[in-house]
């Protein structure tokens, strides 16, 4: 509920100003609900332009309410870059061995659309208004400074500049900067922790997908489970380009543990691969020869005690990052900023002070995303049959992945937003 809904909130505070430390997807969504609310913030983005790395990305259907409750723009725009589904369910084959269906899962009428994250980012900072007064690339930050309770914050950043804010958030990912200052740099949940998965993903041109796999298996979505590695694959770009996960155990090639990248190879995929299915095989075989692979990290081992200090508090991957296996992380980030942009509402408008909103913030959100966390870790071990008890059986597995999924999905954010409100205004 809005100040636009709420009478009883008053104007803005005119020195109210919101400090966003990241343009990804967490932060433009949050930005995007507080310009919807009239709350002025600037984002301090690192990289020169809004971007994002990676190929393909999907929003589960919790992430589309959210998008919608922060302001219906957001839903419109995601929805305009997203490529429609070729059938509406998430679909688990054995890609080891029988290449048959072990577990299919209804995500909803048009649900869990994907894209390329470029195309989706772009869409909402499209949105963004005067861009130029809102938004400062080339910043990276370096300490935040808060004199006393009450008072404004000092950022500080790399290039000697400074600037002030009522509230800093942080939205600037796994590897984040304010994460760090908030838990002290020596804390080890000041940073993430290597999960013994690697990936290597790759855009392969719809034509050449047809013609290995066939018009059905490369026109929706399935996954491909087996011994040790699983296979993801949905077309994007209009259905120009299918997009390819490959996610891996890791069984001591990755050698230094706090790089998120490496170099990689087509050769080592196609070992990992070597004994499995003709589908599988056909996908790998049509990735590029030369690679980066990445590093799978999360917050599982060592979790953010809290999320919020004074007024300073990470959102997203800065706060929970997880690993991409229940397709979460995202529309966890997006959750956040629908309840921040609704509490930093209220704030400005003299309900409560900063640091209560953003302690309202911590309580409401921190157990759904730590559960987050801790299931898609699962999930993994799922997918590479490294669950003993469920191994490569389609019931066991059905039985186990869809309360994780429906968990994440069926989230009743209205009644987390009025739970939030409530605290701050208690």
């Amino acid at each position: 509920m809005s100040a636009a809904t709420n009478p009883n909130r008053g104007d803005i505070a005119p020195d109210f100003h919101v400090a966003i430390i990241g343009g990804g997807i967490t932060g433009i969504n949050l930005a995007l609900g507080l310009q919807a609310r009239r709350i002025p913030f600037t984002i301090y983005e690192r990289a020169p332009a809004f971007g994002e790395i990676g190929a393909g990305i999907g929003f589960s259907p919790n992430a589309e309410r959210a998008m919608a409750a922060i302001d219906p723009t957001i839903l419109a725009a995601f929805k305009a870059a997203a490529n429609p589904n070729g059938e509406d369910y998430f679909q688990w084959v054995d890609g080891h061995a029988t290449e048959e269906l072990l577990f299919k899962l209804h995500v909803g009428k048009d649900g869990f659309q994907g894209g390329l994250r470029s195309d989706i980012l772009d869409a909402w900072a499209s949105l963004v208004k005067n861009p130029t007064s809102t938004v400062q690339f080339g910043k990276t930050l370096a300490s935040i400074e808060s004199p006393s309770p009450n008072s404004a914050v000092t950022l500080h950043f790399t290039d000697g500049t400074t600037a002030t804010a009522s509230v800093v958030i942080g939205c600037d990912g796994i590897r984040s900067r304010v994460r760090q200052l908030l838990l002290g740099e020596s804390s080890p949940a000041a940073h993430p922790h290597y999960t013994s998965k690697f990936c290597y993903r790759a855009l392969v041109p719809m034509d050449r997908a047809v013609a290995t796999v066939g018009q059905y298996k490369a026109g929706t979505r399935f996954m491909h489970n087996g011994p040790d590695a699983h296979v993801i694959t949905y077309p994007v770009g209009g259905n120009k380009v299918l997009n390819v996960l490959v996610v891996l155990s890791d069984n001591g090639g990755w050698t230094d543990k706090t790089k998120h990248t490496g170099p990689g190879s087509k050769e080592e995929v196609l070992d990992a691969f070597a004994g499995w299915g003709p589908t599988v095989r056909g996908i790998v075989d049509l990735m590029p020869e030369q690679m980066d692979k990445w590093a799978i990290f999360d917050m599982l081992d060592h979790p953010a005690e809290k999320y919020n200090k004074g007024r300073v508090c990470i959102a997203g991957d800065a706060a929970h990052a997880t690993g991409p296996h229940l397709g979460a992380g995202g529309g966890m980030g997006i959750e956040d900023a629908l309840v921040l942009s609704e509490l930093m509402d209220a704030a400005a408008r003299g309900v409560g002070s900063v640091e209560k909103a953003l302690e309202a913030y911590n309580e409401i959100r921190y157990e759904r995303t730590q559960a987050v966390v801790k299931m898609t870790r699962r999930a993994c071990l799922l997918f590479h049959w490294q669950v003993e008890e469920v191994g490569n059986d389609g019931v066991k597995f059905g039985r186990e992945i869809a309360p994780m999924f429906l968990k994440v999905w069926e989230c009743d954010q209205e009644k987390m937003v009025e739970e939030a409100l409530a605290k701050l205004e208690g």
